[in-house]
């Protein structure tokens, strides 16, 4: 039988958490999904099924409203992820002024796939639905800081890729 590790905040971890849900008041405190979600995948790295339901059991909630909030946001990490997550928009403005090509320039430049993490840990990338920037594009922002890039090239790319390996 394999052994499963169990979910648990540290004790820092767990501090935040009774502040975090101390700000909503009684029986509101649903409210504190998405900050616990956040402090989880700092914890953990990123929202596992196992995570979710330890976060569903702190709010008192079902583990299917933590699982709609984590999948409708790109920012919550449902597999394994890079340091720097690249999130390319992908919708129709940004896709007839490049975006495509700059998701093939990753893939080519990172060798991976979307979803897929580099092997040295430090990049993964996705397509992610409208960031709001459609006259700049195309445009990806980068997790988990989420600093914004606008009007990618290949070159602008490459410099940025070259910035964020050096910042380890």
């Amino acid at each position: 039988m394999l052994a499963v590790k169990e979910i648990k905040f540290s004790t820092e971890a767990l501090k935040k958490v009774d502040e975090i849900i101390a700000r909503y008041p009684e029986s509101r405190q649903k409210s504190a999904l998405l900050p616990l979600l956040h402090l989880a995948q700092a914890e953990f790295g990123w929202c596992s099924t196992e995570v979710m339901d330890y976060v569903a059991s702190l709010l008192n909630i079902n583990p299917i409203e933590v699982y709609e909030v984590a999948s409708f946001y790109t920012m919550y990490h449902l597999k394994p992820s890079g340091k720097y997550v690249l999130e390319v928009c992908r919708t129709g403005p940004c896709c007839l002024v490049g975006a495509e090509k700059i998701i093939n320039i990753l893939e080519n430049k990172l060798g991976v796939k979307e979803g897929e993490v580099t092997p040295d840990g430090l990049f993964s990338f996705k397509g992610v639905e409208c960031l709001a920037a459609c006259g700049y594009g195309p445009v990806l922002q980068i997790g988990p800081e989420y600093t914004f890039y606008e009007n990618l090239t290949e070159e602008s790319v490459d410099e940025l890729l070259t910035q964020l390996r050096n910042k380890n």
